[in-house]
């Protein structure tokens, strides 16, 4: 064998190898995307339940939600949070990237206007891009974006609403990849606080989509009173409101996070097959080359002896 076929060879043998982790991967991430959309389905009613009630708590309070501090929005808006929930790993086509280039495109947009930017980042892939850009992140949780618990969407949540308090943010916005399907996740802006700019006051789709399918149909409803007042009840909603935004965007950016590799993954094993398959064509033709190379010498030898 010479050595131009040993070297093809063994380059056949690298990507056999490379092709094996990419299927187990593969694997990998389709068993723990199916956990993850069961959590997400088991989540969804709830969340929206939760989005609904302080919707509605909100317009029934009024004028009345600027009398607490969680509630009450600021004079300015100088100080914008964002968070940017992002993976522990790569290895998932855009995954991370996209949602941090939406963040970066949303912060020059807010700083255009003269705003200052308080990043904070889930995951250690959006921790590790925003320090690299010199934009280190006030806010960094990693370690848990393969399996989040609510425990860690409480933490961030606590976190975020005693900036908000303190007033070091005057607005909060947070950017995830909303899980539709293994191979389409859509990045998704939304505004956590104050609640007078939060998105759930614009509606949501989804949350009708969740009561159709709760067999609550669109119409009149009853009126509600509320006991103790409308603006009390929203005091206890908010922190639960926002605890619940953040673990269904943790959830919903698992499952994308699984989908995407797993897209990744199988793209990366067919064309690894596709380079096994020209390899192996470049190897059969030096072997022809090398044995036709050989029979003319042969021949060749044959003629000088008569």
């Amino acid at each position: 064998m010479s050595a131009t076929q040993r070297d093809v060879k063994n380059r056949i043998g690298s990507v056999k190898n490379i092709q094996k982790i990419t299927r187990a991967m593969e694997m990998v991430a389709a068993a723990r995307l199916r956990r993850a959309e069961q959590r997400i389905e088991a989540l969804r009613p709830y969340a929206s339940a939760i989005r609904r009630m302080t919707r509605q708590a909100a317009e029934a309070a009024g004028t009345e939600v600027s009398g607490l501090a969680i509630l009450k929005q600021h004079e300015s808006n100088d100080d914008v949070g964002l968070l940017l929930v992002t993976g522990d790993r790569g290895l998932a086509g855009a995954f991370n990237s996209q949602i941090i280039r939406a963040g970066l495109r949303a912060s020059r947009e807010h700083e255009a206007e003269g705003r200052r930017i308080a990043y904070s980042a889930v995951g250690r892939r959006g921790v590790s891009t925003l320090t690299f850009r010199g934009k280190d992140p006030v806010g960094r949780y990693v370690g848990f974006t393969d399996r989040p618990s609510y425990a860690d969407a409480r933490t961030i949540a606590e976190d975020l609403i005693a900036a908000y308090i303190d007033g070091k943010i005057d607005s909060l916005e947070i950017f995830y990849n909303g899980y539709i399907s293994p191979l389409t996740q859509e990045v998704r802006r939304e505004t956590l606080l104050p609640l007078q700019q939060a998105t759930i006051l614009e509606g949501d789709d989804e949350d009708d989509d969740d009561d159709e399918a709760a067999g609550n149909e669109s119409g009149p409803h009853a009126l509600v009173e509320y006991e103790p007042e409308a603006a009390d009840i929203l005091a206890r909603l908010i922190p639960d409101y926002v605890e619940i935004s953040v673990y269904r965007a943790l959830l919903e950016s698992t499952a994308s996070e699984h989908g995407a590799r797993m897209t990744a993954m199988r793209n990366a094993s067919e064309n690894a097959g596709e380079l096994i398959e020209d390899l192996t064509l470049e190897m059969n033709r030096a072997r022809q080359a090398e044995i036709t190379q050989e029979i003319m010498e042969v021949v060749a030898g044959a003629e000088s002896l008569t």
